[in-house]
């Protein structure tokens, strides 16, 4: 009896002591997340991220202190419906400003490597910012240089629409010859390089093949995909195909791994389309009160949550991407990019900002070493971050 005592207080120690070592590792690290929407959220919810916001959306900058992100770029995004996407894109980014301006001690404005540092010293949430989709732009490069200036650090060069210069994944795989032009064209290798002149980072997230390719043989500085996922794995027209995974390696690049369930796991899109089609008029009435249509359909899986968690797919499934990537390109070259607050299903362990902590607790239990995950965690983008800023 006395032996069982023993080990029974020896494995509880041993769980003790794990779980410390993965929280102290987590917090101690710094944690980059390249992609979250709650600043779109905020507007189609009505809601002030500076609040407490738990069961409304995945993000507010309490749990993100909870789950440890040190970084966050803020995604500045708008649908093709919009008249004005330069304008719209203006007023997200003065949102993400009035956040900052209210909380002078909990977060700030980043734009330089160096501002990243600071702020993380001071143990404020660094504030910066990633405008995802060319159309944002509206064509005119003196609209990226603002864009830039007023701290945007990438550009994702398409959403799901083209634009002029750059054609999407969407339109690629659906349009196919109908297209006027398939890649980038010559506006568009300019759009890149005023960006390498710029120091702003060029995000493949969301482009066509033929853009990937164009862009990955025009940029002079290491690119990143902000928000994507294994295309072996899960074979979503989002995803990318092994050669595009070690043309970023060869780049130097990096993969941020999206937390969405359709890019992670296949059977998703279907249970996801009659799930959907099931709720079609409650679509339609979030629609008619002018909600963007990509948040109506969002907003619906979070309505009838319950539905959607019973087909979400286990972390497990989000962490089997990363171990591909690393088997082919090293661990030098994936991040986290998690699209919370523009994804209706993340994992089924991830339910907001606050859950990060799992993400470094299934690495280690998967054998990688703490110097790897600090790299996964944010390193790497930091990495990436300095090597395309203008010195």
């Amino acid at each position: 009896m006395k032996q069982l005592l023993t080990l029974l207080a020896f494995a509880v120690y041993s769980l003790h002591a794990t779980a410390q070592s993965y929280k102290k590792l987590h917090f101690d690290a710094i944690l980059v997340d390249t992609h979250n929407d709650i600043a779109s959220a905020t507007i189609e919810k009505k809601v002030q991220f500076d609040t407490d916001l738990k069961g409304k959306t995945h993000s507010d900058l309490k749990r993100m202190k909870e789950g440890g992100v040190d970084v966050q770029i803020f995604s500045i995004f708008c649908g093709p419906e919009q008249i004005h996407p330069y304008a719209f894109a203006n007023r997200e980014i003065d949102s993400v400003y009035e956040w900052t301006r209210r909380n002078p001690n909990k977060m700030m404005i980043v734009k330089t490597p160096g501002q990243l540092q600071t702020a993380v010293k001071e143990k404020k949430l660094a504030a910066m910012l990633g405008v995802e989709g060319g159309h944002m732009i509206e064509n005119d490069l003196n609209k990226l240089d603002t864009l830039f200036n007023r701290g945007a650090t990438y550009l994702t060069l398409t959403w799901n629409n083209s634009t002029d210069w750059a054609t999407s994944a969407a339109d690629e795989t659906t349009k196919g010859d109908s297209l006027k032009h398939k890649g980038l064209t010559e506006f568009g290798k300019q759009v890149v390089k005023r960006m390498n002149a710029l120091g702003m980072i060029v995000d493949i997230s969301h482009v066509g093949e033929q853009t990937f390719w164009d862009a990955i043989n025009t940029t002079t500085k290491p690119i990143i995909a902000s928000h994507s996922c294994v295309w072996n794995l899960c074979n979503h027209r989002r995803n990318l195909k092994d050669d595009q995974i070690k043309a970023i390696g060869r780049n130097d690049g990096v993969i941020h791994l999206n937390f969405y369930a359709g890019f992670l796991d296949s059977n998703y899109t279907r249970k996801a389309t009659a799930f959907l089609a099931q709720h079609k008029s409650s679509i339609d009435s979030l629609l008619k009160l002018n909600i963007q249509p990509d948040y109506a359909s969002i907003m619906v899986g979070e309505l009838y949550q319950d539905e959607v968690k019973s087909f979400r797919p286990h972390l497990s499934v989000l962490l089997d991407h990363l171990d591909y990537i690393v088997k082919l390109i090293g661990v030098d070259h994936v991040g986290l990019g998690s699209d919370f607050d523009g994804i209706e299903a993340p994992p089924f362990e991830l339910n907001g900002v606050e859950d990060y902590p799992l993400i470094t607790k299934g690495l280690l239990d998967r054998g990688y070493s703490s110097k790897d995950i600090v790299k996964i965690l944010g390193g790497n983008f930091i990495r990436v971050f300095k090597a395309n800023a203008v010195k």
